[in-house]
């Protein structure tokens, strides 16, 4: 009797820690849909860099995030099927594994998509090293 109360009280438990989880997921992803392009930056230094070296690490920084993603998306998607081909489920709701580790290799093809087009949008509205923005602004 008290082994099936422990046994249900634990079953809530981690049926509660789940519902929670997907919330947090849910609001996280929210927080980054709604907030875009304004993304936390340390920038201090770069705001104060020269116009030809602020446009340099922005390459940079798209080179970087373009190599980082494409490894991660080579390596989720490994994964995710690797757990299709094994027909892993998880052991609560018995939903197929390659389900949510599918969605980790979408969202970094996503972002690998999206740096790339950044890549390209920065590098074609380069000014010349001598110029100044006209309204102040490098990089909107």
């Amino acid at each position: 009797m008290i082994d099936k109360l422990l046994d249900r009280m634990v079953q809530a438990i981690e049926l509660l820690l789940a519902l929670a989880f997907i919330a947090a997921v849910l609001l996280n992803f929210t927080n980054v849909v709604a907030r875009r392009q304004e993304h936390l930056r340390m920038d201090v230094l770069v705001k104060h860099a020269p116009q030809p070296l602020r446009f340099m690490l922005r390459i940079f920084e798209q080179i970087l995030l373009i190599v980082l993603a494409g490894f991660v998306v080579r390596q989720s998607a490994f994964y995710a099927t690797q757990m299709f081909r094994l027909g892993r489920t998880s052991d609560m709701a018995s939903i197929p594994m390659w389900i949510p580790h599918g969605t980790v290799t979408l969202g970094f093809a996503l972002m690998l998509l999206i740096a790339c087009w950044r890549l390209v949008s920065i590098s074609a509205r380069r000014e010349p090293a001598h110029a100044a923005p006209a309204d102040g602004k490098v990089w909107e």
